[in-house]
């Protein structure tokens, strides 16, 4: 697969390992949240106290990515990837042997702001790859993430009731990760992103993320769409547990955790959004994960208390959030390398922001109105990502040269050299509409 879609100098499995490792590496921010009672229990606390694990978690991510992502524009990523996985494998077994809730959300949150590598490796893939498979190598990387997003808290469910202990899956995460040391690093590339000039300093490269908002319309387009479909997505699984827990349907823990595995066939479907984003372009793919989420939300609607409706909609669910994220991504990606990686903060920076927001909406609705006020709510978002695509799609249809739109393959730059003009539709420019 690596010799047909990346460049020849680009070493034979790169697309593998990297799938790998983010499944790995954002495991790391999920597998804690099966494990908060337990963790109360152990500290003999009280469930919300524990819940400031998840909470530092958020946080945390949410900090590497503004804090540790630009990083990736200007230094060595070989360096970078062996940095950020020795620091996680340390919290990871720092938090192992927490002696008390304070120090472990303390690791949590350290692990968690260094779990920042998956959104390092989706640029450096796409500089890998040849004219044309932009998405595709997004599609394959990006199954691996919402893999390990997946199943991540039900492989921590499973360890800790076979040993008996929560620690277990942080020393079990920790081992993982520690692994990936041995491998990745050869795969990443050893020089800067750009090797012309000085590389950037630090504070630069921060100053310069609120222009890259106000310059890049494709950036606004993606992250509007990344963070609203990401909000109801959030809202879906952030309250799935205490529809499913309370009458009538009345499912134990062990029956819910399984949701995340019901899911995992539409993450592998989502990974040929990518070579549909190659061939028919971003936005058509975005009208594609909008319909899949919008069926998805038909039926928690209107079949609520079906638990095969709820599983097929969590599929629908899955693969029309991950076929957006690849077209979202595959639209900045479309810039030249130097700022990627600047982009993708901004992007990721509007994803969380969705995600807390979804899940914050879905709480007071769920409170209110019960299961439909969670539907209403995400529905709701999915309107105000149409209406950002239609505004989107009636610019182009109105540009002042007229130029008729026309659909193509994404393609992105080889290596460090600047990114083949892309066809009219998916052009990045600073004053640019996608």
């Amino acid at each position: 697969m690596t010799t047909a879609v990346t460049r020849p100098d680009v070493k034979r499995g790169t697309i593998p390992v990297f799938a790998t490792a983010t499944a790995i590496t954002v495991s790391n921010i999920y597998f804690t949240q099966p494990l908060l009672d337990e963790i109360a229990h152990g500290f003999h606390t009280s469930p919300s106290a524990a819940g400031l694990v998840a909470t530092t978690g958020q946080i945390g991510y949410a900090l590497g990515i503004i804090a540790i992502l630009p990083l990736a524009d200007s230094v060595r990523l070989r360096r970078l990837s062996t940095l950020l996985l020795a620091v996680t494998a340390a919290a990871l077994l720092g938090g192992a042997f927490a002696p008390s809730l304070a120090l472990l959300s303390m690791a949590t949150l350290v692990l968690s702001a260094s779990t920042v590598l998956p959104q390092v490796i989706m640029p450096t893939v796409v500089s890998m790859a040849t004219p044309g498979n932009a998405g595709r190598v997004l599609g394959a990387v990006g199954t691996g993430l919402t893999m390990g997003a997946l199943l991540s808290r039900t492989a921590a469910g499973l360890v800790a009731e076979a040993t008996g202990t929560w620690r277990a899956g942080f020393a079990v995460a920790a081992v993982a990760t520690g692994a990936l040391l041995l491998v990745l690093p050869r795969y990443m590339p050893a020089d800067r992103p750009t090797r012309t000039g000085a590389p950037e300093s630090y504070l630069r490269l921060l100053a310069s993320l609120p222009k890259l908002v106000t310059e890049h319309a494709p950036l606004r387009l993606s992250a509007a769409l990344g963070g609203t479909v990401f909000a109801a997505f959030s809202a879906f699984w952030s309250s799935l547990a205490f529809h499913l827990t309370a009458a009538p349907i009345a499912l134990g823990p062990a029956v819910i955790g399984l949701f995340g595995v019901f899911s995992v066939p539409g993450a592998l479907a989502a990974r040929y959004s990518g070579r549909l984003t190659d061939r028919w372009g971003t936005r058509r793919v975005n009208v594609v994960s909008l319909t899949s989420v919008l069926l998805a939300f038909a039926l928690f609607g209107l079949a609520g208390q079906s638990l095969i409706a709820l599983a097929v909609g969590c599929n629908l669910l899955g693969y029309g959030t991950t076929s957006g994220q690849i077209a979202n991504q595959a639209r900045i990606f479309a810039a030249q390398p130097a700022i990627r990686a600047r982009l993708n903060t901004v992007y990721m920076f509007a994803v969380f922001a969705g995600g807390a927001a979804g899940a914050g909406v879905a709480g007071v609705m769920f409170s209110a109105f019960g299961w439909t006020g969670v539907v209403v709510g995400g529905l709701g978002f999915l309107l105000l990502a149409g209406l950002a695509l239609t505004w989107h799609t009636l610019r182009i249809h109105h540009r002042a040269d007229g130029t008729a739109v026309t659909t193509g393959a994404v393609r992105s730059g080889t290596g460090d050299s600047p990114a083949p003009t892309p066809r009219p539709d998916r052009a990045f420019s600073p004053r640019g509409s996608r």
